[in-house]
């Protein structure tokens, strides 16, 4: 999905170890449909590859409504897309034609270039139906910015799964425990769906460098100190996390663990454009509104340049 013109997040300093910052995410409407935003905020770009996420609903479409994200451009990212609940159709100029369902991982990485679109399917709409997930773009390092784009699709069945002592994990990207995602990541990533159940813990793996964890739903306990749902705590390089999921009669704890090795350098982000080079920005700019990128076939609408 698109980046809207504001993007940054509410953040709080913590000094409570070993969480380095606690990003508060944005509400904010596209198109009647309800996202919150944790990355990039004012106070943190990136963790890990990680430089876009958004929480997807939960929302709800009565009969004949769904998400319309018209076809437009992306470059220098791969987009990653996982729901919870509901159902996505991808399109994109290199033809796939592909729909998301919940626990699929869907990932699009742009390189030098390429166009999608994200719809509710027309069948789909003839029912109410709800949507609930997270999209999230992963920079590209520099030497794969300018790469051929591609598309890769992994049904849920395909994902490592692992259970011990009230811990369900399901590995999205990445390796965890030495049982690693079939989607191709192009620096050290990790990406995992957690669920504790209540007074049960998760340590993060140490080596990975940069960390973060997004809580979906119920209370987490950290070094003492409890954390609410709906915010991107991220910790400090190498200490050791242990995250406990809080007793409540509410049911599990979900939660998102992200991360990976920190970035090559900056990224520039304009729109759905992200490079380490401000000229390769204004070139997508222009090659956008000359028209010069691939179209999706079946799907001609058009978003303008912001």
């Amino acid at each position: 999905m698109s980046v809207l013109q504001h993007i940054e997040g509410d953040c709080v300093d913590s000094d409570s170890n070993p969480i380095e910052t606690i990003v508060i995410p944005r509400s904010t409407d596209i198109g009647g449909f309800e996202v919150h935003r944790a990355l990039p905020s004012k106070d943190r770009q990136m963790v890990g590859p990680f430089i876009f996420w958004d929480q997807m609903g939960p929302g709800e479409f009565l009969t004949n409504q769904g998400v319309d994200v018209r076809p437009h451009p992306h470059i220098g990212l791969s987009t990653v897309t996982y729901l919870f609940k509901g159902s996505l159709d991808h399109k994109d100029s290199l033809g796939y034609d592909e729909r998301i369902l919940p626990g699929d991982v869907n990932v699009m990485t742009a390189g030098s270039g390429i166009v999608h679109s994200e719809r509710t399917g027309m069948d789909v709409r003839q029912q109410p139906s709800d949507l609930f997930g997270i999209q999230s773009w992963l920079a590209l390092p520099k030497n794969r910015e300018e790469g051929q784009a591609s598309f890769d699709h992994t049904g849920k069945k395909d994902l490592p799964k692992m259970e011990y002592e009230g811990m369900r994990a399901r590995v999205i990207m990445g390796n965890l425990w030495g049982k690693s995602a079939p989607a191709e990541t192009f620096t050290d990533t990790l990406y995992v769906d957690i669920e504790l159940e209540p007074n049960a813990v998760f340590e993060l793996p140490s080596e990975t460098e940069e960390r973060g964890v997004y809580v979906l739903n119920g209370e987490v306990e950290i070094a003492g100190v409890k954390h609410a749902p709906n915010q991107l705590l991220v910790f400090r390089p190498r200490d050791q996390v242990v995250v406990k999921a809080c007793g409540t009669n509410q049911g599990p704890v979900r939660m998102m663990v992200m991360g990976g090795e920190a970035m090559d350098g900056p990224r520039h982000i304009f729109w759905n454009f992200v490079s380490s080079s401000r000229e390769r920005i204004e070139q997508a700019k222009e090659d956008w509104r000359d028209g010069k990128f691939d179209t999706v076939k079946g799907d001609d609408e058009f978003i303008p340049l912001p």
